[in-house]
């Protein structure tokens, strides 16, 4: 594990020289193809780096970050758009953190998406998360007497609790140390009542926040022309569905180098069609017919639940990332340990020295008043 966050670090910083490059190059080529051509290979470099990496948490982490936010921001700030655009005087750090980390500037957020609340949560929410999280840790534990069905959707809450607590962690130090405000990572996803409320407004909201720019609204203008205004969304999603399709294969292929059984793929195929389904109903009703909340809220998030049981989770632990991510957590543990261990022996040792220290000092006094 060691190791592993030695070359974190060397993949980090190798990344924030590849962003200073960009940084300094947007000063002197003009938006447009110029600079797209200037960008390409950190593009390509962001795709690399993550391969250094073996352990879920870092690994996974910094391929999301990376090859993923850093390269869709990148191509949009190629154009002069996304949020790396939204402050020409922006400082370095201030660049850096806007372009590899999940976080806006809290002087240009960008308007909440619509029916979206305050990413500001309580501490009590964190809280109750934060325990709720040990105790699913705790019952992994019990796993040969669970059905698999059950540890299935602990898995599903584990991943859940573990994205949110994270970010909540990240956004207390953007906001602390660059004055930053972290993008909401989710809004309590289990109260989604469609699948547009679960992804468009509830599920990884800052890969929506990033997808919008990049692919949906493209494809919406070019499908417009086709076929007007009302029906081009429909076409939009699946584009957008499509590619987030692909990102979550490179990040698995990351995470297992294995060779992709396009599982995935179908997860966010079926949930695109489902999805653009759902919305030309709702644009050929009109709002005529309205499945009450008591029903339409368990229909989504089984729905979600039965196909990535299905489709998203086979791939995980085909790869074993269940059992690498708590072998990880057990490094850390013993790690946390082991520096805890190393500074109660030294503590220990100070109080046996101190009366040895007290002696030489009481016998160097009045050694001097003799002298004198």
């Amino acid at each position: 594990m060691e190791g592993e966050i030695i070359t974190f670090g060397k993949v980090w910083l190798s990344a924030y020289a590849s962003l200073s490059y960009c940084y300094v190059m947007a000063k002197f080529v003009p938006k447009g193809l110029p600079r797209l051509a200037a960008f390409i290979p950190v593009v390509f470099f962001f795709l690399y780096l993550p391969l250094n990496l073996s352990s879920v948490h870092l690994g996974g982490t910094t391929a999301f970050f990376l090859a993923w936010l850093a390269n869709f921001k990148l191509l949009l700030f190629a154009f002069a758009k996304g949020p790396l655009s939204a402050d020409p005087s922006s400082s370095l750090p201030r660049f850096l953190a806007l372009a590899c980390l999940p976080i806006q500037n809290s002087q240009n957020a960008p308007p909440p998406l619509p029916g979206s609340k305050s990413p500001r949560k309580s501490h009590l929410n964190y809280a109750l998360k934060g325990l709720l999280l040990g105790l699913l840790v705790r019952a992994h534990d019990y796993s040969e007497s669970m059905h698999p069905r059950l540890i299935l959707v602990l898995y599903s809450f584990h991943i859940y609790l573990c994205l949110e607590i994270i970010l909540a962690v990240a956004a207390a130090l953007a906001r602390a140390v660059l004055g930053l405000e972290l993008e909401p990572q989710f809004d309590e996803p289990y109260l989604a009542t469609s699948l547009q409320d679960f992804w468009g407004r509830r599920w990884n909201i800052m890969v929506t926040r990033i997808l919008r720019p990049t692919v949906y609204e493209p494809v919406l203008r070019a499908a417009a022309r086709v076929m007007g205004r009302r029906w081009a969304p429909l076409p939009a999603v699946m584009g957008t569905f499509a590619v987030s399709a692909a990102m979550h294969e490179l990040i698995f292929y990351y995470l297992g180098r294995l060779r992709p059984s396009w599982e995935i793929t179908w997860f966010f195929v079926l949930h695109g069609a489902c999805l653009t389904v759902e919305i030309g109903l709702k644009r050929a009703l009109t709002g005529r017919f309205r499945l009450p909340r008591a029903v339409s809220g368990p229909l989504t998030v089984g729905f979600v639940m039965v196909t990535g049981f299905w489709l998203f989770f086979p791939p995980l632990l085909r790869f074993k990332a269940d059992v690498r991510a708590f072998e990880e957590y057990a490094a850390v543990g013993a790690f946390v340990m082991n520096v805890g261990s190393t500074a109660l022996n030294l503590k220990t040792i100070i109080n046996a020295t101190d009366p040895v220290l007290r002696s030489l000092q009481f016998y160097k006094y009045n050694f001097t008043n003799i002298s004198v």
